[in-house]
């Protein structure tokens, strides 16, 4: 079969307009990035529109290392959707050019489930991804200049919280010293890099409402404490407005295109792992206004990504899903039933049917939040219909709905039976008014512990001696409201990235925990989680490269 970016390059693209016009979305408002790109302002969300509109997430089983598929799901769905006649439209994340270069090689779907034009999408898009990376850094720049031009005044900073991103695996950069060599280089301090989609002011740009509350947001961030023990913020550098026009352009959504010539709004791109794993509150709002149905995704397993799309996207927004579609692989089930990694492609049921048990935990997890759930089986060549029929017969028992996605290799054609397995179940019987597992005004200790027990499943939680500080601080701040959004590995339930299947017993150690005052949300740092990935052996980047003209290794 073709690879990726042969299938991305062999599609006719329409003009961007022509696909915002079988939408009905206003071309004359279009800001154009070339024929085929285009920014959305954000003035023609309608929430009255997004009411009525049929939102459904996308999450999945814990994943392996070669990934689950969310994305091609994500995009074959609303391609059979299209097919059987509904208006559908994605709403996804942008993909990062770490994983890019590093693992992955590219995340706009796969097979003739992707959104075009990829080449684009993987590399520098609309720029999004670089000014929040210039306006995260424009803010450390400022910070450590105000400290260097003021130190001779008397102000001193005793304690910095906020560093430094760049969109790139670099490892090197983890812990860093800055302000060496002459005193005009600045004032000597400790400093480091995390990837950019872990920037708070990614995920301010991606619960921000509009420009006012990303203003709002960005002032409100938190960038230390001064000698006497005062918080300071953007707000007090006096940079707000500043950072808010390096933000200007980034704010709008980005619609692009399927394979099929869907509509799709990509936009924002926070891991899951390390940050909240949603796409922007605004991308979704307007694909909601424009479509019938949307299709949104999460980041990682339904653990990671789901939990935090409900408690703290959906919580912030007051967005309500009427399902939710678990993706499942054979190759995913086997991982998580005991069978080694190097032998998942090979046909074995028994492994399939112990693997069975970590869906079970995420159909039961989805459940808590009031969510009606179907399961979509996304195939694999590789695949047998003995193992498909295992998994097809579970569900049935458990009165849950499922279908074979098989976008991949047929695109829309592919995914029509989940197309209407979805409108039906939103018809006959729709997801519940959600329930969030925690509440607001519930302490931090007892957030952390409910998504440790409830969703998870650990014995038990444990603080470090930095999360404890951390949890005294919060309090004295006042930012106890805050819902949490925990960082830990994603091939397991619990903070070790080999307990597959699911995970019991185990002790879920919070070593410090990062305010992130103009996101509103605190980011528990769970286990041996970095929030700078290293680059791999053989680096994707290995392979990428311009032949005849044309990009190769985007796959």
């Amino acid at each position: 079969m073709s690879t990726d970016i042969e299938i991305a390059r062999s599609i006719k693209l329409a003009d961007i307009k022509t696909v915002a016009k079988n939408y009905d979305i206003p071309v004359d408002e279009l800001e154009n990035y070339g024929r085929y790109i285009a920014k959305v302002p954000l003035k023609l969300i309608d929430e009255e529109k997004v009411a009525k509109s049929n939102l459904v997430l996308v999450t999945a089983i814990t994943p392996t290392k070669a990934g689950i598929g969310k994305t091609t799901v994500s995009v074959g769905l609303a391609l059979g959707l299209n097919r059987i006649g509904k208006k559908a439209i994605c709403a996804l994340r942008e993909p990062s050019l770490g994983p890019c270069f590093g693992m992955k090689g590219g995340a706009a779907g796969g097979g003739y489930a992707q959104v075009l034009p990829m080449e684009k999408i993987n590399l520098h898009f609309t720029g999004d991804f670089h000014a929040i990376t210039s306006a995260h850094n424009m803010i450390t720049a400022l910070l450590d200049n105000y400290i260097y031009q003021n130190r001779d005044n008397g102000f001193a900073m005793k304690e910095v919280l906020w560093n430094r991103v760049i969109d790139i695996n670099d490892r090197g950069l983890r812990y860093i010293v800055t302000g060496l060599g002459a005193k005009t280089n600045g004032v000597t301090r400790e400093s480091g890099f995390d990837i950019t989609p872990a920037s708070e002011i990614m995920a301010i740009l991606c619960l921000a409402s509009d420009e006012d509350d990303l203003r709002r947001r960005i002032e409100n961030i938190l960038l230390g404490f001064t000698a006497d023990g005062k918080p300071f913020t953007v707000k007090d550098l006096g940079v707000g407005g500043a950072i808010t026009v390096l933000l200007r352009d980034a704010i709008s959504p980005n619609l692009v295109q399927t394979t099929e010539h869907t509509a799709a709004f990509v936009h924002g791109g926070p891991f899951a792992n390390i940050a909240h794993g949603c796409n922007s509150i605004i991308a979704t709002k307007m694909a909601m206004t424009f479509g019938e149905y949307t299709i949104t995704e999460a980041g990682f397993g339904a653990d990671l990504g789901a939990e935090k799309f409900f408690d703290i996207k959906c919580r912030k927004s007051g967005l309500q899903p009427k399902l939710t579609v678990i993706v499942a692989t054979a190759q995913g089930l086997k991982m998580h039933g005991g069978v080694d990694i190097d032998k998942i492609k090979e046909p074995n049921s028994e492994g399939i049917t112990k693997g069975l048990e970590n869906l079970d935990k995420h159909i039961h997890n989805m459940r808590l939040y009031g969510q009606n759930v179907v399961v979509a089986f996304n195939r694999y060549a590789t695949d047998t219909d003995e193992e498909i029929d295992i998994v097809r017969k579970h569900c049935e028992d458990m009165g849950v709905g499922f279908a074979v996605n098989n976008a991949f290799n047929e695109g829309g054609a592919g995914a029509e039976e989940l197309a209407r397995l979805v409108v039906n179940t939103i018809e006959q019987a729709p997801s519940k008014k959600l329930h969030l597992i925690y509440d607001d005004d519930e302490t931090v200790e007892a957030k952390i512990e409910h998504v440790a027990h409830d969703i998870y499943g650990a014995a038990t939680v444990s603080y470090g001696n930095e999360a404890k500080k951390k949890l005294k601080m919060i309090k004295e701040l006042g930012f106890e409201r805050f819902p949490v959004c925990i960082a830990k590995t994603q091939y397991s339930f619990s903070t070790d990235p080999k307990l597959y299947g699911v995970a019991k017993d185990f002790d879920v150690n919070v070593s410090d925990i990062v305010i992130n005052a103009g996101a509103e949300m605190l980011v528990a740092i769970a286990g041996k989680i970095m929030r700078m990935p290293g680059l791999p052996k053989q680096p994707q980047a290995l392979k990428i490269d311009i032949v005849d003209g044309e990009i190769e290794g985007l796959s």
